[in-house]
């Protein structure tokens, strides 16, 4: 593997992902290992990213990004990450976050946005309201906690 090729996370990760559990159907069939014709599904590599910023992510071992690499073109055409919280309340119990699902315009309709496997006992997403009936056919629920958001910068 060439130094640019290194991944931020160990790649057998995702082939061990089980989708029998969704009551989702795709058609054409699809897998981690087939998401689709000339489509990839990889952790996030070096060579796609700021050098500083993989590094430090990739050291905290907590950031999960994910993307689907179009082969023909050699361009990323999704992408989602998993982030990792070990909340003290819950005696370290880890949570995960699904933040920053991007699916290219070109590849929307084509399952692209699809992610459980490390252990945690819950998965939050935050979406738009147009978005939610979406997530609903993964498994996720409307909670009746609040999000709420103060930015500093736009």
């Amino acid at each position: 593997m060439l130094l640019d090729e290194t991944p931020l996370f160990e790649p057998s990760l995702l082939h061990e992902l089980d989708w029998s559990a969704s009551s989702v159907s795709f058609s054409p069939p699809i897998s981690p290992s087939s998401p689709g014709q000339d489509l990839m599904l990889r952790p996030l590599c070096l060579a796609d990213f700021n050098r500083e910023h993989f590094e430090h992510m990739k050291k905290t071992g907590d950031y999960y990004i994910t993307v689907v690499e179009d082969t023909n073109l050699g361009q990323i055409v999704a992408t989602a990450t998993l982030i990792i919280e070990h909340k003290f309340i819950h005696s370290c119990a880890k949570r995960g976050r699904v933040e920053d699902v991007i699916v290219s315009d070109v590849c929307r309709g084509k399952q692209l946005g699809k992610l459980k496997k490390l252990d945690c006992y819950k998965i939050t997403l935050e979406c738009a309201p147009k978005n939610v009936a979406f997530y609903h056919k993964f498994g996720y629920a409307s909670s009746d906690d609040s999000y709420m958001q103060r930015r500093f910068f736009d």
